[in-house]
């Protein structure tokens, strides 16, 4: 009888079927037990992102379509609670969901991944291996040169990043974290000289010796969440809301609700060329950078903003007003005018 009073107890969590997404849900379930003593039921419900893997995300909706099937099973009380990695959520929730606490954050920045194997050309042939964990981030760069093929999915980085590498040519990369890695070490067939991916991903997984070097949020400020992992919930489900309040991390809180606040400002697009990074200088001050590029890296707005972290949305909205009162929104709206022209990128 004992058992069968565990899964009747049991919280009923749901998550996509990626490596990294069962990652964050076992860690929210671990927590949950920890603090509250409820077990969670794991249940795997596959979006219309994983099963368009192949297809752009500019031409079937973005990454919103990682979280809808979710957020619908929610909705209909299918599940007690979605986890999610923040960034793929949209800046407006739906009706009656709310985030109900976020996890410890993880490294926020972005990160270069260079091949297994990398070769240093001089003159006309190469001549010398590397060692990839000896290098800088100026080393990268070098290595990459003037025109490097680099791999990202996603409109954030390349605005950035054209603006370090102005003939670097971009190309997608889809699939789950091994195929992007499998991909780019395929050295007979490689379509690309780097990829680019979220640094959080990677140590969660256990793959931090594939960062080659971070990026500094100087060179390319990361997406608004990156590295949070979210717990949404229904918003009058005070019997959830009571058990996952006690793992909501109160500095990653106020960065999210900071960084979200601005993407809100700005018109809450999700494919749009937006970085917002928010950091505590002290348990009472939270300095958030944001900045909005154009889609070729001739343009950028930048706004910075300082509170307290109890005055994180308000923080975030003045820093989105300020960027949109510096011209901003012209930039999104040709962004958004390009987004059909431009083939497999996402936020």
């Amino acid at each position: 009888m004992a058992d069968i009073h565990v899964m009747d107890d049991a919280l009923r969590l749901g998550t996509r079927g990626s490596q990294l997404a069962l990652w964050q849900a076992n860690a929210v379930a671990a927590r949950l037990l920890e603090t509250s003593g409820r077990p969670c039921r794991i249940i795997v419900i596959r979006t219309s992102g994983d099963r368009l893997q192949e297809a752009p995300l500019s031409e079937v909706g973005g990454k919103r379509l990682f979280v809808k099937e979710i957020e619908d099973a929610l909705l209909r009380d299918e599940i007690d609670l979605a986890v999610h990695s923040s960034k793929d959520m949209p800046a407006v929730l739906p009706e009656g969901l709310t985030i109900g606490a976020v996890l410890p954050r993880e490294d926020p920045l972005d990160a270069i991944v260079l091949p297994q194997e990398i070769r240093v050309e001089s003159d006309t042939t190469y001549d010398r291996t590397i060692d990839r964990h000896s290098m800088s981030f100026n080393d990268v760069i070098a290595v990459l040169g003037k025109s490097p093929r680099i791999g990202t999915s996603s409109v954030r980085r390349i605005a950035q990043l054209t603006r370090l590498f102005p003939m670097a040519r971009f190309a997608p990369i889809r699939g789950n974290l091994d195929t992007r890695l499998r991909k780019l070490d395929d050295i007979d067939h490689g379509e690309h000289d780097a990829i680019v991916l979220a640094a959080a991903g990677l140590r969660r997984l256990g793959m931090a010796s594939r960062i080659s070097a971070r990026v500094p949020s100087s060179v390319c400020v990361p997406a608004p969440g990156q590295g949070i992992v979210a717990v949404e919930i229904r918003e009058k489900d005070q019997r959830v809301s009571a058990a996952v309040h006690l793992i909501d991390d109160r500095e990653s809180r106020a960065a999210l609700d900071a960084e979200r606040a601005v993407v809100q400002a700005l018109g809450g697009g999700c494919q749009t060329p937006v970085g917002a990074l928010a950091s505590s200088l002290s348990p009472d001050e939270l300095e958030l950078v944001a900045v909005v590029v154009s889609l070729d890296g001739s343009r950028a707005i930048a706004s910075t903003g300082h509170g307290k972290p109890a005055d994180a949305a308000a923080i975030g909205a003045s820093v989105g007003a300020q960027l949109l009162a510096d011209g901003a929104g012209g930039i999104l709206a040709e962004a958004d005018r390009s987004r059909g022209a431009v083939e497999g990128i996402q936020p």
